[in-house]
């Protein structure tokens, strides 16, 4: 038995040489391959094997990443200086590009958001980084696309989640839209006056022929009044409000006569 201690030694290693020699990757997970350093193609999901000592693997996930771009310090185009933080989604689409042109794709994917956050917005205004953050988002989604498609990264969506502005800027745009309320408030109040008037000089040009009607008026008016029920009401009482009687009774008479 010389030989036996050998023989299982060399058993051992081969059955460790094969053991490192099987790799299993997830459904979501891709092995970029180097033979001897040289890239020999892009393995996965499942079982596979590579050679000992020979292949070398750089595993990466194909699940969307949600990265966080740090809040920015933002000086518009009409020089107001903001905070604004952003997320961005990315997956990767080709393994062995995020792997082989460039060191760290999220590093760098990072650092390219931060700077085209920073480039895109402070081309715009502060109304428009206000109001049209649908268009600003496609804009950097556009930009980061194209700068991270030879990396083998495709840019899903970018999305701002927060503009924080100065304390002397808050007031101030709510001092803004105070003002604006007002005059909303007065133009509608003006708008409402002058449709009253038009209606009160429509209704003057139908009571005129019929002098009855606005004395009827009158009373509908004391009725409402009284109807409040108001211990003392003083309610002023015009004398032409009599005149169609005195001359109604004024021409009985003299056909009495």
């Amino acid at each position: 038995m010389p030989f036996a201690a050998p023989v299982s030694v060399v058993v051992v290693l081969i059955l460790f040489i094969l053991l490192n020699s099987i790799r299993i990757l997830r459904e979501y997970e891709r092995g970029v391959v180097f033979r001897l350093g040289r890239y020999a193609g892009t393995r996965g999901p499942g079982l596979f094997f590579l050679w000992p000592f020979i292949d070398r693997m750089v595993k990466t996930s194909l699940r969307t990443v949600a990265m966080d771009v740090p809040p920015q310090d933002i000086i518009t185009r009409d020089n107001v200086s903001v905070k604004v933080n952003a997320v961005l989604y990315f997956r990767v689409m080709e393994p062995y590009k995020a792997v082989i042109e460039v060191e760290d794709y999220l590093f760098a994917t990072s650092q390219l958001a931060q700077t085209t956050v920073r480039s895109v917005l402070g081309q715009a205004e502060l109304d428009h980084l206000l109001a049209e953050r649908d268009q600003l988002n496609m804009k950097i989604q556009t930009i980061l696309d194209e700068g991270t498609d030879p990396w083998g990264i495709k840019v899903t969506t970018v999305e701002m989640k927060d503009v924080d502005l100065p304390m002397e800027m808050k007031r101030a745009m709510a001092k803004q839209a105070e003002a604006e309320r007002e005059r909303r408030a007065k133009v509608i109040h003006a708008e409402g006056e002058y449709q009253a008037s038009e209606r009160l000089a429509e209704a003057a040009r139908t009571i005129e022929p019929h002098p009855v009607a606005l004395q009827l008026r009158y009373l509908q008016a004391l009725t409402e009044v009284a109807a409040e029920n108001n211990s003392t009401t003083i309610f002023p009482l015009p004398v032409d409000l009599f005149r169609p009687f005195l001359k109604y009774m004024e021409e009985k008479s003299g056909g009495t006569q």
